[in-house]
């Protein structure tokens, strides 16, 4: 059995019916060119197996704190077949977005995975594909390492035919992917001791920079924008949310982006950042909703230091999004100097002096979203997530791997969430919205598409 970890028993302590607490990937492939009619069924006949799983998708919980190996698998808990009716992207996702609402059953391991035949090709003359939505409970791995894992589950090469599907497959054998870290209780208690001085260090700095940021908004911009957890504006995006999940996809060119970047000296992360700000303005505004402060975003940041695939190591940069500003070009300024000042926070700070750190700045957050007693009030309006995606293409028994968009969670008080990943040449945008909350959200991925040509307008780069 394996104990839990602090951040892994969080995420299943704020689950409830309008919060499951599952990451997914919604991962679109290209039929081979050189298929027959019997790839998928050979598709489905190599899933539909009931021998036990490797790890971790073996785990199951006990006794709500540890894991523990299954001894008995059922396939069909996990697996499903879908056939779309009309083949198109809309059918999918509209499907998808109602998987994405239903809570993982706890008294198995926690993960589904479910293919989507028959979704007609991107453009004329190109192949059909198929979809396979992924989820797997935020306990299980975080999204740095569910992009790891599924990454290591493909092949590289167009024509390897991978015998047994993801969850059959040795991976723990690569043993970075795996490997946990085993440290004493007393280990711990000396490593929480040493980071009290830095964290008190931090934490009295930040108030030197919040009594400069009261008196002249300007010099505390160029000290590094301190952002409190008080901060974040009251917004439409920050109210009670329902069980419905509104899932939308936008695909745009990384080029797009790189030489965005580079012409603003900032970067790709920045510019994307920029971008969604300009969508939410915009979205906002449609909406007669846009705050007078600005939006601040959560950017989740991985802490891992090596290069396993497993567990949550993650923390937060609260980050503005300057959508108090007309301006494209300061608002992106804005943007980089928080971004920049986030970053070096983490720099100066171990992982367990930056967790600590995060606790004594946000425990009122983490209490107000387990509680759901005043949603209206955030310590940021909005998750917008940074997935590191592979630049190589990626292959299922020769099907290409051509999108991935990731789709993450919700929380009672925060209705949107943003999260991205690269693959290719490509930026995969998944937006998670409760639509009962947000009426026209579906106009996010076209409002994005907007933003970039206004900043290559900007740039003359059109």
């Amino acid at each position: 059995m394996r104990v839990l970890g602090l951040v892994d028993l969080l995420f299943l302590l704020l689950e409830n019916a309008k919060q499951p607490m599952h990451v997914a990937g919604i991962c679109v492939f290209e039929l081979p060119d050189n298929h027959d009619d019997n790839f998928i069924n050979e598709l489905i006949s190599q899933i539909d197996t009931d021998a036990l799983p490797n790890f971790p998708f073996n785990q199951v919980l006990h006794r709500g704190v540890m894991w523990q190996a299954i001894r008995q698998f059922n396939i069909h808990h996990h697996c499903h077949y879908h056939r779309l009716k009309t083949g198109t992207m809309s059918e999918a996702l509209a499907s998808i977005s109602r998987l994405h609402e239903s809570r993982l059953a706890r008294s198995r391991p926690l993960w589904e995975l479910h293919l989507f035949d028959n979704l007609m090709p991107e453009s004329e003359h190109q192949p059909k594909r198929f979809v396979l939505y992924l989820k797997v409970h935020h306990a299980v791995l975080d999204g740095v390492a569910a992009m790891r894992l599924f990454q290591r589950s493909l092949s590289h090469l167009p024509d390897e035919w991978l015998s047994q599907p993801l969850w059959l497959r040795n991976i723990r054998r690569q043993k970075t992917s795996f490997a946990i870290e085993k440290k004493s209780i007393a280990s711990n208690l000396k490593s929480q001791l040493k980071s009290i001085l830095p964290v008190y260090r931090e934490l009295k700095n930040d108030y030197y920079l919040s009594k400069i940021q009261k008196s002249s908004a300007e010099h505390a911009t160029a000290q590094g924008g301190f952002i409190s957890s008080l901060q974040a504006p009251p917004s439409m995006l920050n109210q009670r949310i329902g069980t419905s999940r509104h899932l939308s996809v936008v695909a745009l060119d990384k080029l797009r982006f790189v030489k965005l970047a580079q012409h603003f000296n900032v970067s790709t992360n920045d510019m994307v950042l920029a971008v969604c700000s300009f969508a939410l303005r915009e979205y906002l505004l449609s909406q007669n909703a846009l705050p007078k402060e600005p939006l601040i975003a959560f950017i989740p940041a991985s802490l891992r230091k090596n290069d396993t695939a497993i567990g949550n190591q993650i923390s937060f940069i609260p980050t503005t999004l300057a959508t108090d500003d007309a301006n494209l070009s300061t608002r992106l300024d804005k943007i980089h100097r928080s971004v920049t000042a986030g970053k070096a926070r983490i720099a100066r700070m171990t992982q367990g002096e930056f967790i600590g750190y995060t606790a004594a700045h946000y425990w009122w957050a983490g209490l107000n979203l387990a509680t759901r007693l005043y949603p209206k009030k955030q310590a940021f309006n909005l998750i917008i997530s940074n997935v590191p995606g592979d630049d190589t293409p990626l292959y299922l028994n020769g099907a290409r791997l051509s999108a991935i968009y990731p789709a993450s969670v919700l929380f009672d008080g925060q209705a949107l969430n943003i999260s991205f990943t690269n693959y290719q040449d490509r930026i995969d945008f998944g937006i998670i919205a409760c639509q009962m909350a947000l009426p026209n959200i579906g106009t996010l991925p076209a409002l994005i598409e907007q933003a970039v040509s206004e900043y290559e307008t900007l740039a003359d780069l059109g």
